[in-house]
């Protein structure tokens, strides 16, 4: 499912040819054309290269490549900082460049997101910079007076994936869970990364940090992180030598871990450019389904809407803030923020271990229709298709009955999507829809216990 929206630009995003400065156009945001900062690059051709490999990335299919097309990042516009952010085209890349506050001479004039016009003109420029140039940034049109702007205006299609929507959801449910792994200088990361199969390679490797580097293993051992298609970090490698360190985060595995996601980061004090790889090639971040536990809850939605109007523009989002000022448990909180990133309102940064706020122009309604299991579950149980004894259900759809059982509080089910991903990609439309029926009960009872104590 996709939609097509029309993104206009006052002009095309450009380099000035007589001062250097680079204004990136912009649409859409809280305001037409928003200008979120202007001022300038204190590491010009770092941003520049930055820039360009998140374009890159948004151009690409790592998996079947097909031609370039091109797909405008996001940026966001933050207290303290700029954020550009892509997905490739087989959704099974997120980029995302970090401008921090050391990166920026300027000010945070406007917070909000948008997507910002790279075009081939502005990738050609943007190649040339060199660290010696002084590059100005404006985010936006360098004119305030937008409506009365003489020029012409450009009228750009895209396609805009509800991919790249539920692809922002599922990684930072994802993310969240991921821990510092292991951190290398970046003489070892380039001589690291140099080592790596090519681009066509699909093997899933794992990474061990070995001393001062990085050792390479075909299978899992505890500390160790995946790395599922070593040629889709190439975008990493002419930032290179504008980083300190490289960083990678990754989710426990032990012996017998299947493959799982994992994010690299070079890191530099004005930037960070960081990649974040789905567990296999050929599997998209849109279809994991790690925000359908959150999205099941009964008061999700309701919880989102309040933990919505408490955001503030912070470089970090505090969840036990957030939790004391909503009257809610932190994980009621982490509920409502998978809801929010399903609607395009949060992120997940790694390096700091905290969420981000970002708004993509996305109806936040939209987030259950764009995870069809969770619409599927909840057609079952509308259609009173579940039954549940103890920690056992039988849930009745199509021409069969399919049975869930609870361990640990693990859900399994004995259908063929459970026999073939185990639990590795979200649970299943049954398991789903058990899982609402019984969080449904439980409301029931602890509704019953409180009138009884009364």
């Amino acid at each position: 499912m996709a939609a097509t929206a029309t993104y206009s630009y006052l002009r095309p995003s450009g380099i000035a040819p007589d001062d250097g400065r680079l204004t990136l156009q912009t649409s859409g945001g809280p305001a037409a054309h928003p200008r979120f900062f202007t001022g300038f690059v204190t590491a010009p051709e770092a941003a520049a290269v930055g820039l360009l490999a998140v374009a890159e990335v948004a151009r690409t299919r790592y998996f079947q490549p097909l031609a370039p097309a091109s797909l405008d990042p996001v940026v966001t516009g933050g207290l303290d900082r700029l954020r550009f952010e892509s997905f490739s085209g087989c959704c099974g890349v997120y980029a995302r460049l970090d401008v921090l506050p050391a990166g920026l001479d300027g000010d945070i004039v406007e917070h909000g997101t948008t997507n910002v016009d790279v075009n081939a003109p502005l990738r050609q420029a943007l190649a040339r910079v060199g660290n010696a140039d002084p590059m100005h940034l404006a985010v936006g049109p360098d004119d305030l007076t937008v409506t009365t702007w003489d020029g012409p205006v450009v009228e750009k299609k895209v396609p805009l994936p509800s991919r790249w929507l539920r692809g922002f959801a599922e990684a930072q449910v994802i993310t969240s869970g991921f821990d510092p792994r292991a951190e290398i200088d970046a003489r070892e990361a380039t001589q690291f990364l140099r080592r790596l199969p090519g681009g066509s390679d699909r093997s899933t490797l794992w990474v061990v940090p070995a001393g001062r580097s990085l050792r390479l293993t075909s299978r899992p051992v505890p500390g160790a992180v995946c790395l599922p298609g070593a040629g889709r970090l190439a975008a990493l490698r002419p930032f290179l030598r504008f980083a300190t360190a490289l960083r990678i985060y990754g989710p426990p595995v032990g012996p017998g871990s299947g493959p799982v996601a994992s994010t690299w980061e070079l890191c530099s004090p004005a930037m960070r450019l960081t990649l974040t790889l789905s567990p296999e090639p050929h599997r998209g971040f849109s279809g994991e389904g790690a925000v359908l536990a959150a999205l099941s809850g009964d008061d999700v939605a309701d919880d989102a809407d309040l933990v919505s109007a408490l955001l503030s523009w912070d470089p970090t989002i505090d969840v036990d803030a957030l939790a004391t000022g909503a009257g809610l448990t932190a994980e009621r909180v982490r509920a409502a923020l998978a809801q929010l990133g399903t609607a395009g309102r949060v992120g997940f940064d790694v390096a700091e271990a905290g969420y981000f706020h970002r708004v993509l122009p996305y109806d936040a309604a939209a987030a259950e229709r764009l995870n069809p299991r969770l619409v599927a579950a909840r057609a079952l149980v509308d259609g009173g298709a579940v039954t549940v004894a103890g920690d056992r259900a039988t849930v009745r759809s199509g021409d069969g009955s399919y049975h869930v059982r609870s361990t640990d509080g693990r859900l399994s089910c004995t259908c063929r999507w459970w026999a073939r991903h185990r639990g590795d990609r979200g649970p299943c439309k049954h398991a789903l829809a058990v899982r609402i029926v019984t969080a449904a009960a439980d409301v029931r009872a602890d509704g019953e216990r409180n009138e009884v104590d009364a």
